[in-house]
């Protein structure tokens, strides 16, 4: 068997289409957070995220993400949300409600937005109540939730996991 050969970074792969997802963030507590979303919708080659409040991204987690991902803020999520829904997008939020979807058999549109809820509140009522539907990632311990820039990794990932070339 041939060693390995360490390689540093790879070229990223080259998608067929643009991605027809869209990453909305209520308003963070923590703008790492946010900086973490942003640098991993870039490596999953998600090119608009939307965040509200008042976000800043940290350079050196961002890195060079911003080459690739526009950054839109807006003052409230729900207009956005309203307006994207009359485009076509199917609005799927990360949570767990009572009606929440397990990841594991959850089927993403392809055009779709996602969004991420706060750290410590979630997705706000105004917002839950536009949702297409509710996907939970299950906890197996305590907390109860993943962080919002953890779970945000997690659902791009399974959207790019269903769509691996646009």
């Amino acid at each position: 068997m041939a060693p390995f050969i360490h390689q540093r970074h790879k070229p990223p792969r080259t998608l067929s289409a643009p991605r027809e997802l869209i990453v909305a963030c209520c308003p963070m507590r923590s703008n790492v957070n946010l900086a973490r979303i942003v640098r991993t919708a870039g490596c999953c080659g998600v090119s608009r995220v939307i965040a509200c409040g008042r976000p800043r991204l940290d350079p050196e987690i961002v890195r060079d993400a911003l080459e690739c991902v526009a950054l839109e803020t807006h003052r409230s999520l729900p207009p956005v949300l309203a307006r994207l829904k009359r485009d076509g997008y199917a609005i799927i939020g990360i949570e767990q409600t009572t009606e929440s979807i397990d990841i594991h058999t959850y089927a993403f549109p392809r055009r779709a937005v996602l969004v991420i809820g706060n750290e410590r509140l979630g997705i706000d009522e105004s917002v839950l109540a536009l949702l297409d539907a509710a996907v939970e990632i299950p906890v197996f311990g305590r907390p109860l939730s993943y962080n919002a820039a953890s779970a945000a990794d997690m659902a791009l990932y399974e959207y790019c996991r269903q769509y691996p070339c646009a």
